[in-house]
């Protein structure tokens, strides 16, 4: 590397109208000037470069006031306090840019904060309508996490099943499958009136350890029941059955009613003397049979709708 002295350096500066510079330092002693013309093309390209020698006093390189003489020595005019301060902005700029967010696509992509949920928490509004365990309150969720079958519309589906199958009074005894369980009411409702097991189908463990378990417990049934902590679909691929009693009552908005009374149809579930209990929402088409099941009553209760199938034969009892 040609090193110049000032004096040509000046001269050499003094003819020539520099556009550009740039002042970098190679250690913590050496200060590197490029000077770039304005033409490319012209004279004095490549870059002329001057690396000059200073020992600074400090280890971070030179001060602010030592640059400025340095310029000015060869005859650069320009305020090294401004330049160096700007110099530095930059740098601190690129450092921070490395701290933001990634982008992607010109979007900054920034993962959102995580909002705590709140702890789910219960509260008693049911209560067993008829049987041993009459008028015994029951555990349910706050909110819509799960939506238990309304009372009326409980009391009016045990209604007709007793009367279907010639006894009024209770049900007959027999195997009751709560598909959907949720808070336990139906099938508590029909241990306390007469069945003699109940099998409860419930996927949502807290359901399950803070709800549907304390329920039998609060009324005595616990060693009755059976919980299947599993989904729907899982448990019948399990082909237990056939049952006595089928409840079913899911979320509106999250099964295809047609699929899920097929696969129960299809299904080792239901016998000659089954009766399935349906509960659906408005604008759902449900089928006149299920299987060898006829549907026996079809009645709506506001927005919520209830469907019976059952044996030929209970059509006559009822």
């Amino acid at each position: 590397m040609a090193v110049l002295s000032p004096p040509t350096l000046s001269l050499l500066l003094q003819k020539t109208k520099i556009i550009n510079f740039r002042v970098t330092t190679t250690s913590s002693s050496h200060l590197l000037l490029l000077l770039t013309p304005p033409n490319p093309s012209s004279s004095l390209t490549p870059i002329i470069a001057l690396q000059s020698r200073i020992f600074a006093e400090s280890g971070n390189g030179l001060a602010s006031e030592d640059k400025k003489i340095l310029l000015d020595k060869y005859g650069c005019d320009v305020d090294a306090d401004e330049y160096f301060s700007q110099s530095s902005s930059k740098s601190k700029r690129r450092k921070d840019s490395k701290e933001q967010p990634r982008r992607r696509g010109g979007k900054q992509v920034q993962d959102p904060p995580e909002d705590p949920k709140p702890p789910r928490t219960t509260h008693k509004l049911l209560q067993v309508l008829g049987g041993t365990a009459r008028r015994v309150k029951l555990l349910s969720p706050k909110g819509m996490d799960v939506r238990p079958m309304m009372e009326v519309v409980k009391g009016a589906a045990f209604d007709i099943l007793q009367a279907a199958g010639g006894c009024p009074a209770a049900l007959r005894p027999g195997h009751w499958l709560d598909l959907y369980s949720g808070t336990g009411s139906v099938g508590i409702e029909a241990l306390s009136r007469g069945c003699s097991e109940v099998h409860l189908v419930e996927m949502d463990p807290w359901v399950v350890s803070d709800v549907l378990r304390p329920n039998l417990e609060e009324t005595g049934f616990l060693d009755a029941s059976v919980i299947h902590t599993v989904r729907v679909e899982k448990f019948f691929e399990r082909n237990r059955g056939p049952f006595d009693y089928i409840s079913v009552t899911p979320p509106y908005t999250q099964v295809d009613y047609g699929v899920l009374m097929r696969q129960i149809s299809e299904s080792s579930l239901i016998g000659e003397n089954t009766f399935i209990v349906v509960e659906y929402a408005l604008k759902t088409d449900m089928l006149d049979s299920c299987g060898s099941l006829v549907k026996i009553t079809d009645r709506r209760f506001g927005r919520t709708l209830l469907a019976i199938y059952g044996p030929t034969w209970s059509q006559n009892k009822r």
